[in-house]
Protein backbone atom coordinates (compact mmCIF):
# COMPACT_ATOMS: atom_id res chain seq x y z
CA UNK A 1 0.00 0.00 0.00
CA UNK A 2 1.56 3.11 -0.85
CA UNK A 3 1.81 6.36 1.27
CA UNK A 4 -0.86 7.83 -0.32
CA UNK A 5 -3.22 5.06 -0.19
CA UNK A 6 -2.49 5.52 3.95
CA UNK A 7 -3.66 9.31 3.72
CA UNK A 8 -7.38 9.07 2.52
CA UNK A 9 -9.16 10.18 4.56
CA UNK A 10 -12.36 7.94 6.00
CA UNK A 11 -14.61 11.14 5.97
CA UNK A 12 -16.11 14.20 4.05
CA UNK A 13 -16.03 16.54 6.31
CA UNK A 14 -12.67 18.65 6.79
CA UNK A 15 -10.38 19.52 9.78
CA UNK A 16 -8.57 23.04 9.60
CA UNK A 17 -5.88 23.20 12.41
CA UNK A 18 -4.82 26.46 13.77
CA UNK A 19 -0.84 26.54 14.71
CA UNK A 20 0.74 28.66 17.29
CA UNK A 21 3.39 28.26 19.80
CA UNK A 22 2.17 24.32 20.67
CA UNK A 23 1.89 23.31 17.17
CA UNK A 24 4.89 25.15 15.40
CA UNK A 25 7.26 22.29 14.94
CA UNK A 26 7.73 19.76 12.29
CA UNK A 27 7.32 16.89 14.70
CA UNK A 28 4.40 18.36 16.34
CA UNK A 29 2.82 19.30 12.88
CA UNK A 30 3.19 16.02 11.13
CA UNK A 31 1.74 14.45 13.83
CA UNK A 32 -1.64 16.71 13.10
CA UNK A 33 -1.86 16.00 9.50
CA UNK A 34 -1.79 12.46 9.99
CA UNK A 35 -3.91 12.67 12.41
CA UNK A 36 -6.54 14.67 10.55
CA UNK A 37 -5.93 17.85 9.54
CA UNK A 38 -6.55 18.68 6.28
CA UNK A 39 -5.65 22.95 6.47
CA UNK A 40 -3.84 24.69 8.99
CA UNK A 41 -4.39 27.97 9.91
CA UNK A 42 -1.90 31.46 10.27
CA UNK A 43 -3.40 33.79 13.18
CA UNK A 44 -2.14 36.98 11.92
CA UNK A 45 -3.70 38.55 14.93
CA UNK A 46 -0.34 36.69 16.32
CA UNK A 47 3.29 36.32 15.72
CA UNK A 48 5.47 37.98 13.47
CA UNK A 49 6.00 37.50 9.44
CA UNK A 50 9.01 35.32 10.41
CA UNK A 51 7.15 33.29 12.31
CA UNK A 52 4.85 32.68 10.11
CA UNK A 53 7.25 32.32 7.20
CA UNK A 54 8.88 29.10 9.43
CA UNK A 55 5.70 27.71 9.41
CA UNK A 56 4.37 27.96 5.95
CA UNK A 57 8.27 26.33 5.32
CA UNK A 58 7.23 23.39 7.35
CA UNK A 59 3.66 22.86 6.14
CA UNK A 60 5.21 23.01 2.00
CA UNK A 61 7.81 20.19 3.48
CA UNK A 62 5.05 18.18 4.99
CA UNK A 63 3.67 18.54 1.69
CA UNK A 64 6.05 17.26 -0.39
CA UNK A 65 7.50 14.59 2.23
CA UNK A 66 3.29 13.36 1.85
CA UNK A 67 2.62 13.30 -1.32
CA UNK A 68 -1.03 15.21 -0.24
CA UNK A 69 -1.87 18.58 -1.02
CA UNK A 70 -2.18 21.23 2.08
CA UNK A 71 -4.11 24.05 2.24
CA UNK A 72 -3.20 27.18 4.00
CA UNK A 73 -5.26 29.64 5.39
CA UNK A 74 -3.92 33.43 6.50
CA UNK A 75 -6.46 34.28 8.81
CA UNK A 76 -6.00 38.72 8.51
CA UNK A 77 -6.95 40.52 11.88
CA UNK A 78 -9.12 43.03 10.96
CA UNK A 79 -9.86 46.32 12.88
CA UNK A 80 -9.59 45.50 16.34
CA UNK A 81 -11.80 48.37 18.28
CA UNK A 82 -10.51 48.86 21.62
CA UNK A 83 -10.61 51.19 24.94
CA UNK A 84 -7.60 53.12 25.55
CA UNK A 85 -6.05 52.69 29.33
CA UNK A 86 -6.31 53.00 33.06
CA UNK A 87 -3.88 54.68 35.76
CA UNK A 88 -3.97 51.54 37.86
CA UNK A 89 -4.29 49.13 35.07
CA UNK A 90 -7.85 47.89 35.54
CA UNK A 91 -11.19 49.59 37.40
CA UNK A 92 -14.32 48.45 38.09
CA UNK A 93 -17.72 50.26 37.03
CA UNK A 94 -20.69 49.68 38.81
CA UNK A 95 -24.17 48.88 37.25
CA UNK A 96 -26.04 52.25 36.93
CA UNK A 97 -23.35 54.31 36.82
CA UNK A 98 -22.42 56.89 33.99
CA UNK A 99 -19.37 56.62 32.31
CA UNK A 100 -17.80 58.47 29.51
CA UNK A 101 -15.77 57.57 26.36
CA UNK A 102 -13.61 60.35 24.51
CA UNK A 103 -10.40 60.95 22.38
CA UNK A 104 -8.24 62.31 24.82
CA UNK A 105 -5.33 59.99 25.41
CA UNK A 106 -5.11 60.48 28.74
CA UNK A 107 -5.45 57.11 31.44
CA UNK A 108 -8.49 56.51 32.11
CA UNK A 109 -9.91 55.98 35.90
CA UNK A 110 -13.65 55.08 36.67
CA UNK A 111 -15.90 57.77 35.24
CA UNK A 112 -13.90 57.97 31.76
CA UNK A 113 -11.56 56.34 29.30
CA UNK A 114 -10.01 57.05 25.36
CA UNK A 115 -11.96 55.16 23.05
CA UNK A 116 -9.03 55.54 20.26
CA UNK A 117 -12.44 55.01 17.32
CA UNK A 118 -13.95 58.29 16.17
CA UNK A 119 -15.71 56.94 14.09
CA UNK A 120 -17.85 55.03 16.87
CA UNK A 121 -18.73 58.07 18.21
CA UNK A 122 -20.12 59.90 15.27
CA UNK A 123 -21.88 56.42 14.04
CA UNK A 124 -23.37 56.04 17.28
CA UNK A 125 -26.68 57.10 18.37
CA UNK A 126 -28.82 57.71 21.89
CA UNK A 127 -29.80 53.70 22.94
CA UNK A 128 -27.08 52.41 21.14
CA UNK A 129 -25.08 49.14 23.11
CA UNK A 130 -21.41 49.01 23.69
CA UNK A 131 -20.03 45.90 24.64
CA UNK A 132 -16.56 45.53 26.35
CA UNK A 133 -14.10 42.53 26.73
CA UNK A 134 -15.72 40.23 24.87
CA UNK A 135 -19.40 40.97 25.83
CA UNK A 136 -18.38 40.95 30.07
CA UNK A 137 -19.96 44.63 30.09
CA UNK A 138 -22.58 46.80 28.41
CA UNK A 139 -22.98 50.48 28.22
CA UNK A 140 -26.07 51.94 26.39
CA UNK A 141 -24.92 55.72 25.09
CA UNK A 142 -27.41 58.36 26.84
CA UNK A 143 -25.48 61.25 24.92
CA UNK A 144 -23.99 61.95 21.93
CA UNK A 145 -21.45 64.72 21.82
CA UNK A 146 -19.06 65.95 19.12
CA UNK A 147 -15.53 64.11 21.01
CA UNK A 148 -17.37 62.02 23.10
CA UNK A 149 -19.95 59.80 24.42
CA UNK A 150 -21.79 59.26 27.48
CA UNK A 151 -22.89 55.94 28.75
CA UNK A 152 -25.28 54.29 31.44
CA UNK A 153 -23.22 51.28 32.67
CA UNK A 154 -25.66 48.37 32.23
CA UNK A 155 -23.90 45.16 32.95
CA UNK A 156 -20.81 46.27 35.21
CA UNK A 157 -17.36 44.50 36.18
CA UNK A 158 -14.02 44.68 35.96
CA UNK A 159 -12.04 46.65 33.07
CA UNK A 160 -8.06 46.26 31.73
CA UNK A 161 -6.35 48.38 29.34
CA UNK A 162 -6.99 47.62 26.12
CA UNK A 163 -10.08 45.49 26.11
CA UNK A 164 -11.74 45.23 22.95
CA UNK A 165 -15.04 47.29 21.92
CA UNK A 166 -18.46 45.89 19.97
CA UNK A 167 -21.26 47.67 18.74
CA UNK A 168 -23.43 44.91 17.69
CA UNK A 169 -26.29 48.03 16.90
CA UNK A 170 -24.57 50.01 14.08
CA UNK A 171 -22.73 49.61 10.81
CA UNK A 172 -19.40 51.10 11.53
CA UNK A 173 -18.23 53.26 8.64
CA UNK A 174 -14.64 51.50 9.11
CA UNK A 175 -12.78 49.19 6.17
CA UNK A 176 -11.71 45.73 6.84
CA UNK A 177 -8.45 45.56 5.89
CA UNK A 178 -6.51 47.71 8.07
CA UNK A 179 -2.70 48.99 7.38
CA UNK A 180 -1.60 45.81 8.98
CA UNK A 181 -3.75 43.71 7.33
CA UNK A 182 -2.66 44.87 3.69
CA UNK A 183 0.69 44.28 5.05
CA UNK A 184 0.08 41.18 6.05
CA UNK A 185 -2.43 40.56 2.90
CA UNK A 186 1.01 41.37 0.81
CA UNK A 187 3.23 38.48 2.88
CA UNK A 188 0.99 36.17 2.72
CA UNK A 189 0.02 36.12 -0.84
CA UNK A 190 3.41 36.29 -1.49
CA UNK A 191 4.27 33.10 -0.18
CA UNK A 192 1.78 31.09 -1.58
CA UNK A 193 -1.07 31.15 0.98
CA UNK A 194 -4.50 29.62 -0.56
CA UNK A 195 -7.16 31.31 1.28
CA UNK A 196 -7.43 34.85 2.88
CA UNK A 197 -9.65 34.79 5.97
CA UNK A 198 -10.79 38.59 5.90
CA UNK A 199 -12.29 39.43 9.64
CA UNK A 200 -15.06 42.24 10.08
CA UNK A 201 -16.69 42.27 6.77
CA UNK A 202 -19.74 43.92 7.08
CA UNK A 203 -21.08 44.74 3.36
CA UNK A 204 -20.18 43.05 -0.08
CA UNK A 205 -17.92 45.78 -0.74
CA UNK A 206 -15.01 45.01 2.14
CA UNK A 207 -15.37 41.54 0.18
CA UNK A 208 -14.67 43.51 -3.33
CA UNK A 209 -12.03 44.99 -1.71
CA UNK A 210 -10.11 42.24 -0.63
CA UNK A 211 -10.91 39.96 -4.13
CA UNK A 212 -9.22 42.96 -5.96
CA UNK A 213 -6.01 43.09 -3.84
CA UNK A 214 -5.71 39.38 -4.18
CA UNK A 215 -6.40 39.40 -8.12
CA UNK A 216 -7.31 35.71 -8.05
CA UNK A 217 -3.89 34.41 -5.94
CA UNK A 218 -6.36 32.97 -3.35
CA UNK A 219 -9.57 32.10 -2.27
CA UNK A 220 -11.24 35.06 0.27
CA UNK A 221 -12.83 32.95 3.25
CA UNK A 222 -15.01 35.53 4.67
CA UNK A 223 -15.68 35.46 8.14
CA UNK A 224 -19.24 36.09 9.17
CA UNK A 225 -19.02 37.49 12.67
CA UNK A 226 -21.09 40.65 12.44
CA UNK A 227 -24.86 41.35 12.63
CA UNK A 228 -24.50 43.32 9.89
CA UNK A 229 -22.65 40.58 7.38
CA UNK A 230 -26.31 38.53 8.23
CA UNK A 231 -28.24 41.62 6.73
CA UNK A 232 -26.02 41.87 3.49
CA UNK A 233 -25.80 37.79 3.36
CA UNK A 234 -26.66 37.04 0.27
CA UNK A 235 -24.48 39.80 -1.29
CA UNK A 236 -21.40 38.40 0.77
CA UNK A 237 -21.59 35.06 -0.12
CA UNK A 238 -22.14 36.35 -4.01
CA UNK A 239 -18.81 37.46 -3.67
CA UNK A 240 -16.93 34.72 -1.12
CA UNK A 241 -15.48 32.10 -2.55
CA UNK A 242 -15.46 30.38 0.66
CA UNK A 243 -17.20 31.41 4.47
CA UNK A 244 -16.20 31.02 7.82
CA UNK A 245 -19.32 31.05 10.87
CA UNK A 246 -16.92 33.02 13.28
CA UNK A 247 -18.72 32.38 16.35
CA UNK A 248 -16.54 34.32 18.80
CA UNK A 249 -17.52 37.94 17.89
CA UNK A 250 -20.52 36.97 16.73
CA UNK A 251 -21.59 35.16 19.90
CA UNK A 252 -20.38 38.93 21.28
CA UNK A 253 -22.49 41.16 19.01
CA UNK A 254 -25.78 38.23 18.85
CA UNK A 255 -27.71 37.11 22.03
CA UNK A 256 -26.99 33.77 22.58
CA UNK A 257 -29.75 31.96 21.03
CA UNK A 258 -29.56 33.51 18.52
CA UNK A 259 -25.90 32.29 17.11
CA UNK A 260 -27.30 28.11 16.40
CA UNK A 261 -29.54 30.26 13.88
CA UNK A 262 -27.11 32.56 12.51
CA UNK A 263 -25.34 29.32 11.84
CA UNK A 264 -27.30 27.33 10.16
CA UNK A 265 -28.54 29.77 8.07
CA UNK A 266 -25.08 30.30 7.08
CA UNK A 267 -24.57 27.02 6.24
CA UNK A 268 -27.73 26.72 4.49
CA UNK A 269 -26.85 29.53 2.10
CA UNK A 270 -23.59 28.87 1.49
CA UNK A 271 -24.53 25.38 -0.10
CA UNK A 272 -26.72 26.80 -1.43
CA UNK A 273 -24.67 28.42 -3.87
CA UNK A 274 -22.26 25.90 -3.93
CA UNK A 275 -19.50 27.58 -1.90
CA UNK A 276 -17.60 25.78 1.07
CA UNK A 277 -18.13 26.83 4.55
CA UNK A 278 -16.34 26.47 7.91
CA UNK A 279 -17.72 26.01 11.37
CA UNK A 280 -15.05 27.70 14.02
CA UNK A 281 -14.70 29.10 17.39
CA UNK A 282 -14.73 26.85 20.81
CA UNK A 283 -15.46 23.42 18.87
CA UNK A 284 -13.06 21.72 21.61
CA UNK A 285 -12.34 24.54 23.87
CA UNK A 286 -11.74 22.63 27.33
CA UNK A 287 -9.11 20.96 25.14
CA UNK A 288 -7.08 23.69 25.58
CA UNK A 289 -5.93 22.30 29.19
CA UNK A 290 -7.65 18.53 29.20
CA UNK A 291 -7.30 15.83 27.17
CA UNK A 292 -10.76 15.13 26.64
CA UNK A 293 -13.72 17.18 25.39
CA UNK A 294 -17.25 17.66 27.08
CA UNK A 295 -19.93 15.80 25.82
CA UNK A 296 -21.39 19.11 24.76
CA UNK A 297 -18.47 20.15 22.64
CA UNK A 298 -19.00 16.21 20.90
CA UNK A 299 -22.23 17.43 19.62
CA UNK A 300 -21.32 21.03 18.97
CA UNK A 301 -18.57 19.11 16.26
CA UNK A 302 -21.41 16.53 15.49
CA UNK A 303 -24.28 19.57 14.92
CA UNK A 304 -22.00 21.04 12.28
CA UNK A 305 -21.65 17.33 10.33
CA UNK A 306 -24.70 17.16 10.57
CA UNK A 307 -25.91 20.76 8.98
CA UNK A 308 -23.61 19.83 6.07
CA UNK A 309 -20.57 22.29 6.67
CA UNK A 310 -17.36 21.87 4.70
CA UNK A 311 -14.90 21.62 7.53
CA UNK A 312 -14.66 22.56 11.19
CA UNK A 313 -12.30 24.62 13.07
CA UNK A 314 -9.57 23.93 15.98
CA UNK A 315 -8.30 27.66 17.02
CA UNK A 316 -6.76 27.42 20.35
CA UNK A 317 -6.89 23.87 20.62
CA UNK A 318 -4.11 23.57 18.44
CA UNK A 319 -2.03 26.62 18.53
CA UNK A 320 -1.61 27.01 22.76
CA UNK A 321 -3.32 24.17 23.67
CA UNK A 322 -1.51 21.85 26.16
CA UNK A 323 -3.32 18.76 23.59
CA UNK A 324 -3.23 19.53 20.09
CA UNK A 325 -3.19 16.26 18.41
CA UNK A 326 -5.81 14.74 20.73
CA UNK A 327 -7.57 17.34 19.77
CA UNK A 328 -7.33 16.87 16.01
CA UNK A 329 -7.53 12.94 16.64
CA UNK A 330 -10.74 13.08 18.51
CA UNK A 331 -12.66 15.53 15.98
CA UNK A 332 -11.22 13.14 13.32
CA UNK A 333 -13.21 10.11 15.18
CA UNK A 334 -16.42 12.34 16.23
CA UNK A 335 -16.90 13.42 12.04
CA UNK A 336 -16.17 10.42 10.91
CA UNK A 337 -18.54 8.29 13.58
CA UNK A 338 -21.20 10.85 12.76
CA UNK A 339 -20.73 10.20 8.80
CA UNK A 340 -21.43 6.41 9.51
CA UNK A 341 -24.73 6.81 10.73
CA UNK A 342 -27.46 6.57 9.03
CA UNK A 343 -29.67 9.65 9.81
CA UNK A 344 -26.80 11.56 8.69
CA UNK A 345 -27.18 10.17 5.16
CA UNK A 346 -30.79 11.08 5.51
CA UNK A 347 -30.34 14.33 6.54
CA UNK A 348 -27.67 14.98 3.73
CA UNK A 349 -30.59 13.46 1.46
CA UNK A 350 -33.27 15.92 2.54
CA UNK A 351 -31.26 19.10 2.45
CA UNK A 352 -29.37 18.48 -0.61
CA UNK A 353 -30.27 22.10 -2.72
CA UNK A 354 -31.44 21.74 -5.84
CA UNK A 355 -29.68 21.93 -8.93
CA UNK A 356 -28.93 25.25 -10.61
CA UNK A 357 -30.49 26.26 -13.90
CA UNK A 358 -27.06 25.64 -15.68
CA UNK A 359 -25.25 22.92 -17.64
CA UNK A 360 -22.54 22.67 -15.19
CA UNK A 361 -24.32 22.20 -12.00
CA UNK A 362 -26.94 19.88 -14.08
CA UNK A 363 -24.26 17.44 -15.09
CA UNK A 364 -22.46 17.47 -11.13
CA UNK A 365 -26.73 16.40 -10.65
CA UNK A 366 -26.35 14.00 -12.57
CA UNK A 367 -23.07 12.53 -11.31
CA UNK A 368 -24.35 12.01 -8.35
CA UNK A 369 -27.51 10.08 -9.40
CA UNK A 370 -25.40 8.04 -11.92
CA UNK A 371 -23.37 6.98 -9.22
CA UNK A 372 -25.81 6.17 -6.67
CA UNK A 373 -27.79 3.62 -9.53
CA UNK A 374 -24.69 1.94 -10.49
CA UNK A 375 -23.22 1.73 -6.94
CA UNK A 376 -19.95 3.68 -8.17
CA UNK A 377 -17.02 3.67 -6.52
CA UNK A 378 -16.57 7.18 -7.13
CA UNK A 379 -17.13 10.40 -8.52
CA UNK A 380 -13.98 11.16 -10.61
CA UNK A 381 -14.16 15.19 -11.11
CA UNK A 382 -11.39 16.55 -13.54
CA UNK A 383 -11.22 20.07 -12.28
CA UNK A 384 -8.50 22.67 -13.71
CA UNK A 385 -9.81 25.63 -11.38
CA UNK A 386 -12.08 24.16 -8.98
CA UNK A 387 -15.24 24.54 -10.02
CA UNK A 388 -15.80 21.23 -11.08
CA UNK A 389 -15.61 19.77 -7.80
CA UNK A 390 -17.54 22.48 -6.24
CA UNK A 391 -20.50 21.65 -7.71
CA UNK A 392 -20.41 17.38 -7.50
CA UNK A 393 -19.53 18.56 -3.72
CA UNK A 394 -22.54 20.43 -3.25
CA UNK A 395 -24.91 17.49 -4.43
CA UNK A 396 -22.90 15.47 -1.49
CA UNK A 397 -22.90 12.16 -3.12
CA UNK A 398 -22.40 8.90 -1.89
CA UNK A 399 -19.38 7.84 -2.58
CA UNK A 400 -15.71 9.86 -2.41
CA UNK A 401 -15.07 12.64 -4.41
CA UNK A 402 -11.70 12.06 -6.65
CA UNK A 403 -10.85 15.80 -7.76
CA UNK A 404 -8.31 15.87 -10.27
CA UNK A 405 -6.00 18.91 -12.06
CA UNK A 406 -3.32 19.63 -13.18
CA UNK A 407 -3.15 22.31 -10.96
CA UNK A 408 -0.91 22.52 -8.09
CA UNK A 409 -2.73 25.84 -6.57
CA UNK A 410 -6.32 24.39 -7.18
CA UNK A 411 -5.73 20.95 -5.53
CA UNK A 412 -4.28 23.00 -2.22
CA UNK A 413 -7.94 25.10 -2.28
CA UNK A 414 -9.54 21.74 -2.36
CA UNK A 415 -8.37 20.98 0.79
CA UNK A 416 -10.71 22.72 2.18
CA UNK A 417 -14.14 21.25 0.46
CA UNK A 418 -16.46 18.23 1.54
CA UNK A 419 -15.47 14.93 0.47
CA UNK A 420 -12.77 16.11 -1.86
CA UNK A 421 -9.58 14.01 -2.41
CA UNK A 422 -7.55 16.25 -4.49
CA UNK A 423 -4.53 14.62 -7.29
CA UNK A 424 -2.19 16.36 -9.04
CA UNK A 425 -2.10 14.86 -12.28
CA UNK A 426 -1.09 15.57 -15.98
CA UNK A 427 -3.47 17.84 -18.59
CA UNK A 428 -5.29 15.04 -20.36
CA UNK A 429 -6.82 15.90 -24.19
CA UNK A 430 -8.91 13.30 -25.40
CA UNK A 431 -11.68 12.08 -23.29
CA UNK A 432 -10.52 8.58 -24.28
CA UNK A 433 -7.06 9.85 -22.18
CA UNK A 434 -9.69 11.24 -19.32
CA UNK A 435 -11.10 8.38 -18.54
CA UNK A 436 -8.46 6.25 -18.56
CA UNK A 437 -6.59 8.36 -16.20
CA UNK A 438 -9.81 8.44 -14.19
CA UNK A 439 -10.40 4.72 -13.82
CA UNK A 440 -6.07 4.54 -13.18
CA UNK A 441 -5.81 7.02 -10.55
CA UNK A 442 -9.14 5.76 -8.74
CA UNK A 443 -7.59 2.39 -8.23
CA UNK A 444 -3.99 3.32 -7.41
CA UNK A 445 -5.46 6.04 -5.15
CA UNK A 446 -7.58 3.65 -2.87
CA UNK A 447 -11.23 4.46 -4.31
CA UNK A 448 -11.80 1.50 -6.21
CA UNK A 449 -10.97 -2.47 -7.55
CA UNK A 450 -11.00 -4.22 -10.74
CA UNK A 451 -14.47 -4.77 -11.70
CA UNK A 452 -15.85 -1.60 -10.21
CA UNK A 453 -17.23 1.43 -11.75
CA UNK A 454 -16.69 5.31 -11.58
CA UNK A 455 -18.37 8.09 -13.01
CA UNK A 456 -16.53 10.49 -14.74
CA UNK A 457 -16.88 14.52 -14.94
CA UNK A 458 -15.01 16.58 -17.69
CA UNK A 459 -15.05 19.45 -19.81
CA UNK A 460 -14.84 19.70 -23.52
CA UNK A 461 -12.94 21.27 -24.46
CA UNK A 462 -10.40 19.78 -21.96
CA UNK A 463 -7.90 21.87 -19.62
CA UNK A 464 -10.34 24.76 -19.88
CA UNK A 465 -12.29 26.44 -16.16
CA UNK A 466 -15.93 26.03 -16.04
CA UNK A 467 -16.59 23.99 -18.80
CA UNK A 468 -17.88 20.92 -17.17
CA UNK A 469 -19.92 19.26 -19.91
CA UNK A 470 -19.21 15.54 -19.94
CA UNK A 471 -20.37 12.35 -17.79
CA UNK A 472 -18.46 8.97 -18.68
CA UNK A 473 -19.55 5.98 -16.51
CA UNK A 474 -16.54 3.53 -16.85
CA UNK A 475 -15.01 0.33 -15.60
CA UNK A 476 -11.93 -0.19 -13.33
CA UNK A 477 -9.44 -2.86 -14.73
Amino acid sequence: MSARIKLRRRRRTKIIATLGPASSTPEVLSRLFYGGADVFRLNFSHGTHADHFARIGMIRALEEQSGRPIGILADVQGPKLRVGKFQGGRITLQTGQAFRLDLSPVPGNSLRVELQHPEIIHAAGIGTSLLLDDGKLRLRVTHVREDHLETEVVTGGSLSDRKGVNVPDVALPIPALTAKDRLDLDFALAHGVDYIGLSFVQRAEDVAEAKEITAGRAWIMTKLEKPQALDNLDEILALSDAVMVARGDLGVELPPEEVPLAQKRIVRAARERGIPVVVATQMLESMITAPAPTRAEASDVATAVFDGADAVMLSAETAAGQYPYEAVNIMDRIIERVERDPGWRAIVEASRPAPEPVSASAIAAASRQVAHTVGAAAIVAFTEGGSTALRVARERPECPILGLTSNLVTARRLAVVWGVHAVVTPETHTMTETVTRATRLARSEGFATPGQEVVVTAGVPFNQPGTTNALRVAPVK
